[in-house]
């Protein structure tokens, strides 16, 4: 069965800066893993539901006009869970009316979390490493123009792969 997700894909130059970035500080995942803001975490779905899923994405992505997002500096789960991520300080309630169309009919998912936004850069690491990155992080600062999102699959050699792209609006 198929596990996919849904994710806003961060930019470059941004992208590979943060994913150089949690895979400096040991986050040996960051390799397998485009830089993101999840939408969808990682769900499994039937092989044969997956045509009504991406049409169902396709109806999401209408439901939502294109947005800015500004990250800057660091915030944390701990002590509830190990991460630090970049935190969306613009574009929060687009991307939660985003992920909330996302998140309904075929995708209709228990969250283990409330829904937030951010953009992960080190996870399931040390104290010592996870403050690193909270610190060497908390200046990092960028805006983009989102206008669309992604269906990912993963693939157990390869990692997540965008599979289809959906234009907001």
């Amino acid at each position: 069965m198929p596990t996919i997700g849904v994710a806003i894909a961060i930019p470059e130059p941004w992208a590979s800066e943060l994913q150089d970035y949690r895979t400096s500080v040991g986050d040996t995942t960051a390799t397998q893993i485009p830089t993101h803001i999840t939408l969808i975490p990682p769900s499994e779905v039937e092989e044969e539901a997956l045509a009504g899923v991406s049409d169902h994405l396709a109806d999401a992505a209408t439901q939502v006009e294109p947005f800015d997002i500004h990250l800057r500096g660091t915030g944390t789960f701990r002590p509830v869970s190990p991460v630090v991520f970049v935190t969306v300080a613009e574009g929060i309630s687009s991307c939660e009316m985003l992920a909330g169309a996302v998140r309904s009919g075929p995708l209709a998912v228990d969250l283990q979390f409330p829904y937030h936004p951010h953009v992960t850069v080190a996870h399931h690491l040390d104290d010592p490493t996870l403050d690193r990155a909270f610190d060497e992080l908390a200046e990092f600062e960028c805006r983009f123009a989102v206008d669309s999102f992604s269906l990912y699959v993963h693939d157990a050699d390869h990692g997540w792969k965008p599979t289809c792209h959906y234009e907001l609006g």
